[in-house]
């Protein structure tokens, strides 16, 4: 009978451990705050004024559950702003106006974050100009800073409007006095790493958030971000890199051909949206020795390069292990 038993719950056993993955007692959001908040303040040991922002995963401004709950006071100290996603146009499908539900709700915390000091930049993929003057007004009304991405690729400069959205005369400092920004993360409509550096520095962008590395994998160097500092009239902008710590890659330098889920232990399955990209325990240090600590570390690579700052993707990523 106790055979029976066993045999009976061994199904149970073995699919329970294969899903849950997390230790018990582990608090997932704290974990990305903290991970966050240890990549700021390495950085800004190098780089006092080193730019910190997340994307996505607003919710963690607090340390709750609902917009209702007390700031996450370290977590706001420790970045500059946060990046969101399809706020009004592409949650469901490009060129589509967002769940009214989902708009109230994610601004609910990007509020929170705006009243704390932090810069608000979002990313809304639509390609219609009526859908893309809608974006601009819209956020700008919100106080936001915004980007209306005719590809959810983010691999070219868009052609409309002919004049970026809110042009800025001025040189570019520090995240709050930013007012436009492009997101130009791939680069595959680029012949050279030097036709990306002309076709950016023809614009005025006050922000760009762009790769530390090139399509054949070259890293962008100290001499190139001398160039892309400057905005075609003359002025200064600032240049960050994308930097994904919530999944794993497999095109980035750190990535070893012997990797599989399971082997290292952090690293979880395949995103089915994304191949090549795998989830990962981004709570266990060994994984995060990758991202920002020792000097072969991603981040080392972004300070050496002579990036502003760093522009954080997967932040949300606790929400797989929830």
């Amino acid at each position: 009978m106790r055979k029976l038993i066993l045999l009976f719950f061994l199904p149970f056993v073995l699919f329970s451990c294969k899903k849950d993955p997390v230790p018990e007692g582990l608090d997932l959001r704290e974990e990305m705050r903290l991970f966050v908040q240890r990549i700021a303040a390495t950085a800004r040991q190098t780089d006092p004024g080193f730019i910190v922002i997340p994307q996505n995963g607003a919710d963690l401004v607090v340390s709750g559950m609902s917009a209702s709950a007390p700031a996450a006071a370290d977590y706001l100290s420790a970045i500059d702003g946060i990046g969101q996603e399809d706020l009004l146009y592409g949650y469901n499908r490009d060129d589509q106006a967002s769940p009214a539900s989902e708009v109230a709700g994610r601004r609910a915390f990007l509020d929170i974050a705006k009243a704390n000091g932090v810069s608000i930049l979002v990313t809304d993929y639509c390609s219609t100009p009526s859908n893309m003057d809608n974006s601009y007004a819209q956020n700008a009304a919100a106080g936001y800073v915004s980007f209306a991405a005719d590809d959810r690729n983010l691999s070219r400069i868009p052609g409309y409007p002919s004049q970026i959205n809110r042009p800025n005369a001025n040189d570019i400092l520090s995240l709050d006095q930013v007012q436009n920004f492009l997101y130009l993360i791939n680069d595959e409509n680029f012949a050279s790493r030097q036709a990306f550096i002309d076709a950016v520095v023809a614009t005025n962008y006050d922000l760009v958030i762009m790769d530390l590395f090139f399509k054949d994998g070259s890293t962008f160097t100290a001499s190139d971000l001398n160039q892309l500092h400057l905005k075609a009239n003359g002025r200064r902008r600032l240049v960050v890199s994308y930097m994904s710590i919530g999944e794993a890659e497999d095109y980035r330098y750190y990535w070893q051909s012997q990797w599989k889920p399971g082997k290292p232990t952090w690293l979880d399955k395949e995103n089915k949206q994304w191949k090549g990209n795998y989830k990962v325990h981004y709570w266990d240090l060994n994984w995060q020795d990758y991202i920002y600590r020792g000097s072969g570390s991603y981040l080392s690579k972004i300070l050496s390069a002579g990036f502003d700052g760093a522009y954080l993707d997967i932040i949300d990523g606790f929400e797989y292990y929830e």
